[in-house]
């Protein structure tokens, strides 16, 4: 069974790998600013249980999920979609991608990201390299940027 699912008319990418059969891909565009991450992680949640990952991988994918949301809307211009990749049978690895529209110009002095206070910055990459097998990031021939790590899903 293949699981797809593409909310919403706003521009979206295609999901970067194709799912053959016994796979699942889901994929959600977000709002550029400080809701997406909850957003994607109340989303992807009853996706993840439905696809048999367990309570500790949920927890990591979801939080590798925020994590890489959060950079997308804090450095990035939008777009900005999450596109998520597993097997259906629960063994193997849950890819995720968040996909935006590339480095934005140094944020207003006023914006909500510059505004957070210094404590707030500078893990989310060393949770993602510590939670993930694999971590990357592509460019596609649309200007995009394709930000992914793999976790466990076994």
């Amino acid at each position: 069974m293949t699981t797809t699912t593409i909310p919403g008319d706003r521009q979206q990418r295609t999901a970067p790998h194709a799912a053959p059969a016994g796979e699942h891909v889901f994929g959600l565009p977000l709002e550029h600013g400080p809701l997406a991450p909850a957003t994607a992680r109340h989303a992807t949640r009853p996706v993840l249980a439905s696809w048999g990952l367990d309570e500790d991988q949920i927890y990591d994918t979801l939080l590798v999920i925020s994590e890489l949301v959060t950079n997308a809307v804090t450095h990035a211009l939008p777009p900005v979609v999450l596109h998520l990749h597993a097997t259906a049978d629960g063994t193997g690895h849950v890819q995720i991608h968040v996909s935006d529209g590339g480095p934005q110009p140094a944020p207003a002095a006023t914006s909500w990201a510059a505004t957070r206070p210094d404590g707030e910055h500078g893990r989310g990459d060393t949770i993602i390299t510590t939670l993930a097998h694999h971590t990357g990031t592509d460019a596609d021939t649309d200007g995009l940027i394709d930000h992914w790590a793999t976790l466990d899903a076994a």
